[in-house]
């Protein structure tokens, strides 16, 4: 008798424990580390920073920053006219919006480019003599 009434316990045990008992996710040491980088990310960047914030279910929000609490920042899109509120804990990665070359940067290039292309073409034949020379570049 004794015997059944301590497999009934073990098997009430083992079902309250498969149904009942879940085991309770928290935040780790390293969720907690990259929510702090994006708030730190997001502080630096201030109110009407135009963002784009890649999210751990990875979706994607484009917009300004339109108000900055302790726990989220609010992203509005000015195209469609939508907000949404973002925790600090749900982002993968934040950045500035546009991050290819700026105007200035293309006006820069452009200038090497054409300063090589006049020295290819007027300074190398001063000094290579017309193509006698066979020492250096020529």
């Amino acid at each position: 008798m004794s015997k059944r009434i301590f497999a009934i316990l073990i098997s009430m045990t083992v079902l309250a424990g498969s149904f009942g008992l879940q085991a309770a996710f928290g935040q780790t040491p390293n969720s907690d580390a990259q929510a702090s980088k994006a708030r730190a990310k997001v502080e630096s960047l201030g109110t009407n920073a135009r963002v784009e914030v890649k999210l751990r279910d990875t979706t994607k929000v484009k917009g300004h920053i339109t108000a900055i609490a302790p726990d989220s920042f609010t992203v509005s899109d000015s195209k469609t006219g939508t907000t949404n509120t973002v925790a600090y804990n749900e982002i993968d990665t934040v950045q500035k919006a546009g991050g290819g070359l700026s105007t200035k940067s293309w006006l820069i290039i452009g200038g090497v480019a054409a300063g090589v292309v006049t020295t290819w073409f007027i300074v190398k034949p001063a000094f290579c003599d017309g193509g006698a020379q066979t020492r250096g570049i020529c």
